[in-house]
């Protein structure tokens, strides 16, 4: 169902810029419409200009579902036509081959995308969509994709960079990604000129800190076409800005959720799985939605039928840019999942260590458990990002994770800063019953009543 879309004030900053600006940057939070943002202002300068097509270079998930997703999401989007330059050589070109407004792919292709257009470069517009990747451009070095996209980058009238956190480590982020915006124009036609001006040599001799008056001066130098939204100048601090992530699942493994939940039966390669009572159903459908569902007899032995909430965090990471996340997963396939890809990750454990790490920056990645993160802890000192990976039924759990690092125990450590909580939701499944559990407080069993109630309807 298709939406008239209404934008919110940030949102209404974000499309004039990119209207003023035919090469600009907006740095906006994940979860507050960039992408919506992007296409209302591209439909707003096709009244005076040619902006289509357009080719969108973003994380593979993002690409392949995020911004189609969005097209056909509104009222006056739903016209333009996308393909996905995606997946293996040959459905990357036919795709490439498909006419449309709109070309999505993903980074990491950018170079193979280029030779196989062999000097010919048809795109108006180009939006780089978590622009930070371009921060390790030089111009004789950095990476391919990058190094590849510089070639063809200034063929494109309009160009916009899209990213939550474009110097999370360093101010020396900034020269690669201004690069493409006016080649070299603000902050020095070569990363040695800008590195010379507004840097020193560290004391390791290996790393660069940024001269006293640096910060300011560039942020003078950028300001025009660089536009930063900030979550706490829009919204309030006293509550937790919520950022629903959904994720679509393969159409098989669909497939085999909707035979698990409608027929109580199915089969996971050599597996048959058969729940003996509607409770157990429920556990499984949940497990299922996760990515892994427990098979047999033996309480360790799990089957992997997806990865999409894995990579939807993996997105999330990489928009953090750097800033440590807490992680709440529910079942134990889900934390030996989550170790697996991100090995950086640490289980929140008795040990105080790990609580003193967390809080001094130490670990990027704390997965907990919610019952693990009893009252009393303190996680907030280095972070205020906290993902559910998997939502629980159980309000008090769910509850009490959030207050660790919430808006509350912000204020106390004196940090002026918004709480973000990113709900991970596998589309079509019962990750929504549980949000509506832990939204309305309805007990589990009328929730489950509901729904029924409501496919029977349908049926």
């Amino acid at each position: 169902m298709t939406k008239i879309f209404t934008p919110h004030e940030h949102q209404k900053v974000a499309i004039a810029h990119l209207q003023k600006y035919k090469r600009a940057a907006v740095w906006l939070p994940m979860g507050f419409g960039k992408s919506v943002s992007v296409l209302t202002a591209l439909e707003n300068l096709k009244l005076i200009d040619d902006v289509y097509p357009v080719l969108i270079i973003a994380p593979l998930r993002v690409a392949r579902t995020t911004w189609p997703d969005e097209i056909k999401k509104w009222v006056h989007t739903q016209h333009l036509k996308i393909s996905c330059i995606l997946g293996k050589v040959k459905e990357r070109a036919e795709a490439l081959k498909t006419k449309a407004d709109i070309h999505t792919i993903n980074a990491e292709n950018v170079p193979w995308l280029i030779e196989k257009l062999a000097g010919q470069w048809p795109y108006r517009t180009i939006v780089f969509d978590e622009a930070s990747r371009l921060s390790g451009f030089r111009l004789r070095q950095g990476t391919k994709r990058a190094q590849a996209l510089s070639k063809v980058a200034f063929k494109s009238k309009y160009f916009f960079e899209l990213t939550g956190t474009p110097s999370a480590n360093s101010l020396a982020q900034l020269w690669g990604q201004l690069f493409f915006l006016d080649q070299g124009e603000r902050l020095g036609k070569t990363f040695t000129a800008f590195r010379d001006r507004w840097f020193r040599q560290s004391f390791d001799g290996f790393s660069i800190d940024p001269l006293p008056n640096a910060q300011k001066e560039i942020e003078e130098k950028i300001r025009d076409i660089c536009l930063s939204i900030r979550a706490e100048d829009y919204y309030p601090l006293e509550k937790p800005i919520v950022i629903p992530v959904p994720v679509k699942l393969p159409p098989m493994a669909l497939r085999q959720y909707k035979d698990l939940e409608k027929k109580m039966f199915v089969e996971l390669g050599k597996h048959k799985i058969e729940p003996l009572n509607a409770a157990a159903k429920t556990n499984k459908c949940h497990q299922f939605a996760n990515g892994a569902v427990y098979v047999g007899e033996a309480a360790e032995k799990w089957e992997e039928v997806h990865n999409e909430k894995l990579e939807a965090l993996g997105s999330i990471i990489e928009e953090a840019g750097g800033t440590p996340i807490l992680v709440a997963f529910n079942f134990r396939s889900d934390l030996v999942r989550l170790q697996r890809a991100f090995p950086k990750a640490k289980l929140l454990d008795k040990d105080p260590k790990t609580i003193a790490d967390w809080n001094a920056g130490k670990i990027p990645l704390l997965l907990a458990h919610p019952k693990s993160a009893g009252h009393g802890l303190d996680l907030q000192h280095s972070s205020n990002i906290l993902v559910y990976f998997s939502l629980t039924w159980n309000l008090e759990e769910f509850a009490q994770i959030l207050e660790r690092i919430g808006p509350a125990r912000q204020k106390q450590a004196g940090y002026n800063r918004p709480v973000f909580v990113y709900y991970i939701l596998a589309e079509g499944t019962i990750d929504y019953l549980i949000l509506e559990r832990l939204e309305t407080k309805k007990t589990v069993q009328q929730i489950l009543i509901d729904a029924m109630a409501k496919r029977d309807v349908k049926a």
